[in-house]
C-alpha cells in the first residue's frame, strides 16, 4: 500500500485539488512533452508569479502559495516541466509555454533546481527579457556543488529506486519539528509519483556541468529566500549566491528545512508579497489591484 502523507489529506490540500484544475499543455512539435500546471488567480493579470519545483517536486508542492496569494488577488502558476535532458531544452520549452499562455513576462519563484533553471531562463532571454524578477529559494548557481558531474551522463540508465535514494539522501534525517517532518513526507510522496525518465532527466539537468553567469542578470530585481537550519545545500553555496547577487534583497527564515514553502508557508508567502509589491502600479504587477489603471 502506498504511503499517504498528512499534508495530502489536509483540508487545505483537498480544497486546492478540488478548486484548481491540473492542466497539461504540449508545446513541442512531436506532441510528446506535456507541461503540467495549475494556473490560478485573475487571468487579467499578464505578469503572473510562476513557481518552479525542485528535483523531487511536482507542481502541487506550491499549493499553499497558490491558495494564500490568490486570496490577495495575485495570479500564480505552478509549472512542472516534462522530460528535458538539458538546460537549453528546458529554456526553449519554457519560452514556448509562456508564448502559448500569452505571457510576455513573468516573475519566477524557483526552489533548488527550479531556482537554478529560473536563473538560466532569465539568462537565456536576456536580449529579449521574459523575466520581470526572481525569487530564489534554497538554490545554487553552479551544479558542481553536487559532485556528480562525471556520473551525471549515466543517470538515464539507473533504476528508479537508485535515483530516488540519491534524492532522499538529501532529505533531513535527524529530529525536526512536525511541520518540517510533514513537508518531507509530502515531498517523498511526490517523489514516489515520478517515473524513472522524469527523475533521471531532472537529476541530469541538476548535476551535469553548468553554471549561471549572474553578470548577465545585472539590474534584475532578485530576492534570495533561504533558511538558517539544516538543508541540502552548504553554507558555502549560500554565500556564493549572495556574492553573485550583491544587490539582492535577503529574506531569511530561522528554520524551514529543504521545503520552507510547505513547512513555513506563512513566512514564505509574506516574503513573496513583499517582493511583488515593488511592482504594483507598474505594467509588471502580478496582482489585479496593483495593475496600472
Amino acid at each position: 500500500m502506498s504511503y499517504v502523507s498528512e499534508l495530502s489529506q489536509s483540508q487545505e490540500y483537498l480544497s486546492f485539488r478540488s478548486s484548481i484544475p491540473l492542466r497539461r499543455i504540449v508545446v513541442d512539435a512531436e506532441g510528446s512533452k506535456g507541461w503540467k500546471l495549475y494556473d490560478s488567480g485573475p487571468k487579467s493579470v499578464k505578469v503572473p508569479l510562476v513557481c518552479l519545483p525542485p528535483v523531487s517536486g511536482t507542481a502541487e508542492v506550491f499549493f499553499k502559495q497558490i491558495l494564500a496569494l490568490n486570496a490577495k488577488g495575485i495570479r500564480v502558476i505552478a509549472a512542472e516541466h516534462p522530460v528535458y535532458w538539458t538546460v537549453k531544452e528546458f529554456c526553449e520549452g519554457f519560452r514556448k509555454l509562456l508564448d502559448y499562455l500569452g505571457l510576455h513576462k513573468v516573475h519566477l519563484f524557483g526552489a533548488s533546481l527550479g531556482g537554478f533553471l529560473a536563473q538560466k531562463f532569465a539568462e537565456s532571454t536576456v536580449n529579449c527579457p521574459r523575466v520581470a524578477s526572481l525569487v530564489l529559494c534554497n538554490t545554487f548557481t553552479d551544479t558542481s556543488v553536487f559532485n556528480y558531474t562525471d556520473s551525471a551522463a549515466l543517470f538515464w540508465m539507473l533504476p528508479s529506486l537508485v535515483l530516488k535514494k540519491m534524492v532522499m539522501g538529501n532529505f533531513t534525517a535527524f529530529q525536526v519539528d512536525s511541520r518540517i517532518a510533514d513537508s518531507i513526507d509530502f515531498m517523498v510522496e511526490r517523489l514516489e509519483s515520478l517515473n524513472q525518465k522524469e527523475l533521471a532527466s531532472r537529476l541530469t539537468v541538476n548535476c551535469v556541468s553548468c553554471y549561471v553567469e549572474p553578470q548577465k542578470l545585472h539590474g534584475l530585481t532578485v530576492t534570495i529566500l533561504d533558511v538558517f537550519d539544516d538543508y541540502a545545500l552548504s553554507n558555502a553555496v549560500r554565500e556564493e549566491m549572495y556574492k553573485c547577487y550583491p544587490s539582492a534583497k535577503l529574506a531569511h527564515l530561522k528554520s524551514g528545512g529543504n521545503f520552507p514553502y510547505l513547512s513555513r508557508s506563512d513566512e514564505v508567502n509574506l516574503h513573496l508579497q513583499i517582493h511583488l509589491r515593488t511592482f504594483e502600479g507598474t505594467g509588471l504587477s502580478a496582482s489585479e489591484s496593483g495593475q496600472q489603471e
